[in-house]
């Protein structure tokens, strides 16, 4: 039986993501006990997955001594393959105590297999605007390339066996009607979200539809959105922990949203979703459920994740540019074909 360690330690739409390689570690070893180490507040998403064995949760407050506590403890668990998703101060850490003196010169002992970030690449991109990515770059298929070292190439699967506690089918039993839509208006950076008006115009656009919103306790600007129509919105924000949001995402009939983890989690888990891409350039969606709407500008992307400046005369051009009315024309039709396909 092959032992799997996967290094990913954050963020929200990486470790989604990253999950992904599952399926492909699975379909080639169906035997395999996969172990996961990640940031100890991310281990709610990862715990999802039943078919992740254990998964190691790391307290960022323990230090380098927590570090190396367990990195001592994973090194005696004696994995076959180690398969480093973060490639960052923490997990070389790791690697030099998991894998043997000069692995590199002398590849012995695990399998070991780095996604490497590509850093010259990115160097050419935000700071010279040369693009030598692949466009659109798809995050979900940059994890699944390195498993291609170990035979590791297919990953389809229809696994819809998530683990959610059983008091949310009761808790949110009432949340969705046939014609309620999820809305993600939220985003760690500004620069990447949709336009306030522009989610109310939606609102506005769809008078037949309820919808919901979820965000972070510190996203108050949702309350604006949801006083353009309050009868027919249910505003979440703060209200929900992230591992219930990810549940109300699996139970979605759309999700409309930015670059985010939520997206990502509608990818994962095959909801329909609706992808406003905008200045960023690694956040795109892989799924057949998701319809990307984009605006073609020589500038983009810009961003890895949203940080820096707009460099446009009209601020966030390539968001604001994504209009209302084009994205409940895409709404209606994805809902209506959707429940066609039901009756």
């Amino acid at each position: 039986m092959a032992k799997f360690l996967i290094i990913r330690f954050s963020s929200i739409g990486d470790i989604i993501q990253c999950m992904n390689v599952v399926n492909g570690i699975k379909n080639h070893f169906p035997d395999a006990e996969i172990h996961w180490i990640a940031r100890k507040d991310m281990g709610s998403f990862l715990n999802m997955d039943k078919r992740i064995d254990r998964v190691w949760g790391f307290d960022k407050k323990t230090g380098l001594k927590g570090l190396l506590r367990m990195a001592k403890e994973l090194k005696a668990e004696k994995f076959d393959y180690i398969y480093d998703a973060h490639s960052n101060i923490r997990s070389n850490i790791l690697k030099a105590v998991l894998l043997p003196p000069f692995y590199s010169l002398f590849p012995r002992g695990p399998h070991y297999t780095l996604r490497g970030k590509e850093r010259w690449k990115r160097f050419l991109l935000f700071k010279l605007g040369i693009n030598k990515f692949d466009n659109p770059f798809r995050g979900i298929v940059s994890y699944r390339q390195p498993l291609a070292k170990w035979g590791i190439t297919n990953f389809e699967s229809d696994y819809s066996d998530w683990c959610f506690p059983e008091e949310y089918k009761e808790r949110f039993a009432r949340t969705f009607t046939p014609k309620t839509i999820t809305l993600v208006p939220s985003a760690n950076w500004e620069m990447k979200r949709w336009p306030v008006s522009h989610w109310q115009q939606v609102i506005q656009l769809m008078p037949e539809y309820r919808f919901i919103i979820l965000a972070g306790p510190t996203d108050t600007f949702c309350e604006t959105i949801k006083a353009i129509a309050p009868e027919r919105v249910n505003n979440l924000t703060g209200q929900t922990s992230l591992l219930e949001s990810c549940y109300l995402v699996k139970q979605s009939h759309l999700v409309i949203s930015g670059d985010t983890g939520f997206l990502h989690a509608a990818d994962l888990f095959h909801t329909p979703s609706i992808a406003l891409m905008g200045p960023t350039a690694f956040g795109f969606p892989t799924g057949k459920e998701a319809e990307v709407m984009e605006v073609n500008l020589p500038c983009r992307p810009c961003t890895k994740d949203g940080r820096g400046k707009c460099k446009q005369p009209v601020w966030q051009k390539c968001m604001v540019d994504i209009t209302p009315q084009a994205v409940a024309q895409k709404a209606k039709a994805i809902l209506d074909f959707k429940f066609q396909i039901l009756d």
